[in-house]
């Protein structure tokens, strides 16, 4: 496998989503994505970037001195070296995330990584493009993160948490920001007494709309 990335941009911030939400994190956000999301935030990833090798990206992550690091995109599963970067920080000892939008397989992924897997609902234009096979994939202290645009798409997401028996993993609703406000969403949960996380994006509420936060 190659260890040249392509990589769009890296910065220090505070992770904003997830369950590691609020903590200092080192943030690795690689070029090129294969879906269109409706709602993306990121889109000057789909091409900005320039090529790094894994030592490169290596020295930067100590120089940074952040424990938490996240590799996410774009699409990070879409360059091999990805891997290669993963299995290097796990080695190094850093706890690594890595945010992967839900269409490529994850199961070569490093066990010791933590997969954030972004479920597309479909209210993205992408629901179709979901490896499904990936929910059956996922390991103990991995997440599903389902992005919400209206109550149809909240309707979409239990239904596959039902249909995969996910009642018992660690499921994250985000309201996307600037569409759905996070009172509805959080109104609809606890209707129907869910046990899933409420997951707003914490680094746009610290640092508005700006990238590399």
């Amino acid at each position: 496998m190659s260890d040249i990335i392509r990589v769009c941009e890296t910065f220090s911030s505070i992770q904003g989503e997830s369950g590691y939400a609020g903590y200092p994190c080192f943030f690795i956000r690689l070029t090129g994505c294969n879906l269109r999301c409706s709602y993306c935030d990121t889109a000057y990833a789909w091409y900005e970037g320039r090529e790094r090798t894994v030592d490169d990206l290596i020295d930067e992550v100590d120089n940074a001195g952040m424990g938490l690091v996240e590799i996410t995109g774009g699409e990070p599963l879409l360059q091999e070296g990805a891997l290669i970067l993963a299995d290097r920080l796990i080695e190094k000892g850093y706890d690594l995330l890595i945010e992967t939008n839900g269409s490529q397989d994850i199961s070569e992924v490093n066990e010791r990584a933590v997969i954030i897997l972004d479920m597309k609902t479909p209210g993205s234009g992408m629901s179709e493009e979901m490896d499904l096979e990936n929910l059956r994939r996922l390991r103990s202290g991995d997440e599903i993160k389902f992005v919400i645009t209206s109550e149809e798409d909240y309707h979409w997401a239990l239904g596959i948490i039902r249909d995969y028996a996910l009642e018992e993993r660690r499921v994250l609703f985000s309201p996307v920001h600037g569409r759905l406000s996070p009172e509805r969403l959080a109104e609809w949960m606890i209707r129907d007494r869910l046990s899933v996380r409420l997951n707003l994006q914490l680094h746009k509420y610290i640092f508005g709309e700006r990238r590399g936060v």
